[in-house]
């Protein structure tokens, strides 16, 4: 069996921003300007990703912000680096909104393209990349898609994106199956005792 590899355990999802823009940079800082808006939002459902929906709880980020090492990316493309937690130049914070997000831009050609693409509104969403460490399932009505709650997620990156890139979701549909396996076991259990009483009834 192949071990999968660690990008092949990243899930991403595209957040759509009512806001996403560029302030000047503070007196002293090394950078073009800063980069503020939300990679994440609380309590929101996200479109139908396959068979279930999605909402990240608060309190989803605060133990990652505090320990992972965190980088902003443009298109997630880790040779197009923005900032980093670690470095000073990446600061993720929890708000009532979601996460939010404060990039010191550096003064690079990617960076330098951003910013005016984002002036511009030609870039106004964010995505980040991240494994589920505590998530929930629940059954919604026949109908509708079975929702997943992320309680507490590992951040690998935070990325400004051009498109809204289809989200990647095979792991969450694994967990999915693998959720709905264990409950439709635990129906059939429930349910025999239920059954082998009706047998004797009909017996008597």
């Amino acid at each position: 069996m192949t071990t999968p590899t660690r990008e092949e355990t990243i899930e991403r999802r595209m957040v759509a921003l009512t806001e996403l823009r560029v302030e000047p940079a503070g007196d002293g800082e090394a950078g073009i300007g800063r980069l503020l808006g939300h990679a994440g939002v609380f309590n929101v459902l996200s479109e139908d990703l396959g068979g279930f929906r999605e909402l990240v709880q608060p309190g989803a980020f605060i133990e990652t912000i505090g320990a992972d090492d965190i980088r902003a990316l443009f298109n997630h493309n880790p040779s197009a680096i923005l900032g980093r937690n670690k470095a000073g130049t990446l600061r993720l914070a929890e708000d009532r909104v979601g996460l939010a997000i404060d990039i010191l831009l550096p003064d690079t050609s990617v960076a330098r393209d951003l910013r005016e693409s984002v002036n511009r509104g030609d870039v106004t969403q964010m995505s980040f990349g991240f494994r589920a460490l505590d998530d929930i399932w629940e059954h919604t009505a026949e109908d509708e898609p079975d929702l997943r709650r992320l309680r507490k997620v590992q951040l690998f990156d935070v990325s400004p994106a051009t498109f809204p890139a289809y989200p990647q979701t095979d792991i969450a549909v694994r967990s999915l199956e693998a959720w709905r396996a264990e409950r439709d076991a635990a129906a059939r259990t429930a349910s025999t005792p239920r059954l082998d009483a009706a047998k004797r009834a009909l017996l008597r």
